[in-house]
């Protein structure tokens, strides 16, 4: 047998990292201006360069020390891995992948984890790409599989300058071997790393996409645990069939109703891989809890075609049903609380604030409620958006998962044109979503909030929708940013009113207004609902910001339980205390 040729070089990175920053460039800038800088110089070692190019993880030994001041100074790596141009689930995308063991000053262990991202997009730049690492420092030894629910120390980003490759081109060293064997060795790696490259940024006309792997069960409950789970089905006048999920731990006097949002359903709140809002609740003394997917689920086929529901349908159909099929099982003298998201929580409060549902004793509503306010590009797509899908292209709804899709389509082409402009991960659905819905990058959350799982499975979490909802919102928007009737004239929806804040006086509920102090949905709408209606009824209803959180991780997040369900809790336990409304 030949005997196998090793590769090794050394690299040199340096840039700034600061304590739980909002992002990766946040941690380099606010790192930058306190003078907390971090570095380090690995060799980068393989003893079978054949091997390694050759192997799907691409996986060398890393040897050197790291240096900042977080960690005491320099710290030798006890052990350290290097993963060159890993594949990802995007075909276009390849990661370079470190991960650092180190310990502090006072010996306690330490991981430096941290990623290259290699990804073609317009305008790619094949040197930013290749020279800059974005890190995260975090206490304790930890695998990739145990980052999700590591603690974060510090995060930043790492840079190679010109001069440190000049100097890293003159370390790069074969060993063992004959002389032609080892300029064998330079070939091989040379043709795979510049193959690499061209792989992902070569001019091609549509990118091919691995298949979507399932690792969680669709529509799965099994996030909820020691619970009598119970489906309850039922009908709306303008027949659609509905139904809601109960999870009954015990009798309780006080029954939780949670509605999700637009292309959402259920899942949102029973998603096995965090600590979710069903279970919390159940573990925090709350014994009936009951999720409803209504006519927005994407457990439903009702957003998959080109139909004409708007929020006034929801309001006077949807929600009035739910309520009435609840009290039902559980009697009418329950005391019942609900939780709202989205354009389910304005599709709540309109029925409740229009008098369609009435003997609610308190209400969460996340994000938006009676005063949507969406940013400008976002106002821009609620316009343009229906014109355009039902007129002008043909489809019948818009879908996160198109350009998973076989075959072609001009789903699937539109879903990678956005793809060339969102570079913030790898992922098209996630893409997709800040393209339907809101304004950055991403738009629905923040991925630092996420669960990786919950990141991976959006195709499964959100589905398509019709656009004519937009409509709806967009009506809202600028009616001073009010809800308001869609069409006053249609006689349908003459029990309603054609401006829900009208009556607002007389809603005896109080309202718990919640949203993330980064939404890049419905901005501050939450607060101006508030406000507004604390200048009409002062003390009846309260307000909740949650720092460093966006729109949908509000619930979805990883850390939730810690960050945002404790507040829910209190103003739930708060509202127990009252006695019910109805006799």
């Amino acid at each position: 047998m030949a005997e196998a040729i090793g590769f090794k070089f050394t690299e040199e990175m340096s840039g700034f990292i600061s304590p739980r920053p909002a992002g990766y460039r946040d941690g380099y800038e606010e790192g930058a201006a306190a003078e907390r800088s971090c570095a380090f110089r690995l060799t980068i070692r393989t003893d079978d360069v054949e091997a390694f190019v050759d192997s799907a993880a691409r996986e060398a030994e890393a040897r050197g020390y790291v240096e900042a001041a977080m960690i005491g100074g320099r710290r030798r790596v006890e052990s350290g891995r290097f993963n060159l141009f890993v594949d990802t689930e995007d075909r276009n995308c390849k990661r370079m992948l470190y991960r650092l063991f180190v310990r502090d000053g006072d010996e306690e262990p330490m991981t430096l984890s941290g990623f290259k991202e290699v990804q073609a997009t317009p305008g790619a730049n094949i040197w930013q790409d290749t020279t800059t690492l974005y890190v995260n420092l975090f206490r304790g030894h930890l695998e990739a599989d145990d980052e999700p629910n590591g603690e974060i120390l510090a995060s930043g980003i790492l840079t190679l300058s010109a001069s440190d490759l000049a100097r890293q081109l003159t370390t790069m060293r074969a060993f063992g071997g004959t002389v032609t064997e080892r300029m064998g060795a330079f070939e091989t790696f040379g043709s795979f790393f510049a193959g690499s490259l061209w792989s992902v940024y070569r001019p091609r006309l549509m990118p091919k996409m691995t298949s979507f792997e399932r690792e969680i069960p669709l529509y799965t409950t099994e996030g909820v645990e020691d619970a009598e789970e119970s489906r309850h089905e039922f009908g709306t006048e303008d027949r659609l069939g509905l139904s809601m999920l109960r999870f009954q731990r015990e009798a309780s006097e006080d029954v939780i109703l949670i509605i999700h949002g637009l292309t959402t359903s259920s899942d949102m709140f029973i998603m096995p891989e965090h600590y979710n809002l069903v279970q919390y609740l159940l573990d925090h003394g709350f014994g009936d809890v009951w999720t409803l997917d209504f006519r927005m689920s994407n457990r439903y086929c009702y957003n998959l075609r080109r139909h004409r529901y708007t929020m006034d349908d929801v309001a006077l159909f949807d929600m009035p049903a739910a309520i009435a099929k609840l009290r039902s099982v559980v009697g009418e003298h329950k005391r019942i609380h609900v939780i709202c998201h989205c354009l389910g929580s304005v599709g709540f409060m309109m029925s409740l604030f229009g008098g369609a549902v009435s003997g609610i004793h308190s209400v969460i509503t996340n994000s938006v409620s009676l005063t949507p306010h969406v940013p400008r590009w976002s106002e821009f797509k609620l316009a343009l958006a229906p014109f355009l899908c039902d007129y002008l292209l043909g489809v019948e709804y818009v879908n996160p998962s198109w350009r998973r899709q076989p075959g072609i389509s001009l789903g699937k082409a539109l879903a990678w044109m956005v793809s060339q402009f969102h570079r913030e991960c790898r992922h098209p659905e996630c893409h997709m979503l800040s393209f339907m819905w809101g304004a950055g990058f991403p738009a629905l959350y923040r991925h630092e909030n996420l669960h990786e799982a919950t990141h991976r499975r959006g195709g499964d979490l959100y589905g398509g929708t019709s656009v004519h909802y937009y409509r709806h919102v967009h009506a809202m928007v600028r009616a001073d940013n009010t809800a308001v009737k869609y069409d006053p004239s249609d006689p349908t929806y003459d029990a309603l009113p054609d401006n829900y804040l009208s009556d607002a006086a007389a809603i005896e509920t109080p309202v718990l207004f919640l949203t993330g102090e980064q939404n890049r949905v419905f901005r501050d709408s939450n607060i101006r609902a508030y406000q507004h209606l604390e200048s009409i009824v002062p003390g009846r209803h309260q307000l909740h910001v949650a720092p460093g959180y966006g729109h949908q991780d509000v619930f979805m997040g990883k850390d939730v339980a810690r960050d945002i369900f404790p507040p829910l809790l209190d103003f739930l336990r708060e509202q127990s205390a009252r006695p019910a409304d109805r006799p």
